[in-house]
C-alpha cells in the first residue's frame, strides 16, 4: 500500500517509522500467536482503565436470546472519561428481559470495571454495505430516552 487515495493526511497518520500502523490492539501469547482485541478508537477509557469494547460484547453475546451486540463509550458527566453503553438486539420472539438481569449476567463474568453503565434494546443496529457495525453512528447517538441507567436506577455493581 503506498497511501490512501486523496487523503495525504490520513496516509502520514498511518504510516509511522516505515511501520503501517492498522488501528487494531491485540496481543501476542507465549507461543507467538498474535490475538485480535479491539479497534483501538473503539477502546472506551472508565475509571482509568481500559476496556475492550470487544471483550464486554463477547460476554453480553453469551445472554440468553441476544443476538447482537454493540458497547461504545459515553462520555462521563465528570473526570473526562467514559461510560459503557452497551445497546442489544434480541432474537426474533425475544421479550426485552430486565436490564438489571443483564447486568446480574455480567457481574460474575466480567470485571467491575467494565459493566455497563448504560443498556439500551434495538431493533437493528446500523451497519456499513459490508455488514460491519457502525460504532460511530452509535456514539453519535449517545444516549436516548430509550437508554437505561444503572444509577439513576440504583443498581450497585459489587466486585
Amino acid at each position: 500500500m503506498q497511501g490512501y487515495n486523496g487523503m495525504p493526511d490520513r496516509t502520514v497518520d498511518t504510516w509511522r517509522n516505515f511501520w503501517f500502523h492498522t488501528g487494531d490492539a491485540g496481543r501476542m501469547d507465549e507461543r507467538g500467536f498474535v490475538w485480535y482485541i479491539d479497534r483501538i478508537k473503539d477502546t472506551i477509557r472508565r475509571r482509568g482503565e481500559n476496556i475492550s469494547s470487544y471483550e464486554v460484547e463477547a460476554v453480553l453475546l453469551e445472554y440468553p436470546g441476544v443476538e447482537e451486540v454493540a458497547a461504545v463509550a459515553v462520555k462521563a458527566e465528570e473526570g473526562g472519561e467514559d461510560e459503557v453503553l452497551a445497546y442489544l438486539v434480541l432474537k426474533p420472539g425475544e421479550t426485552p428481559p430486565k436490564p438489571e438481569s443483564v447486568l446480574d449476567f455480567c457481574v460474575p463474568r466480567m470485571p467491575y470495571f467494565c459493566v455497563p453503565r448504560y443498556i439500551e434494546f434495538m431493533d437493528e443496529i446500523p451497519k456499513t454495505p459490508t455488514q460491519k457495525i457502525q460504532k460511530n453512528k452509535l456514539r453519535d447517538r449517545g444516549l436516548s430516552d430509550a437508554t437505561w441507567d444503572r444509577e439513576a436506577a440504583g443498581y450497585k455493581v459489587r466486585r
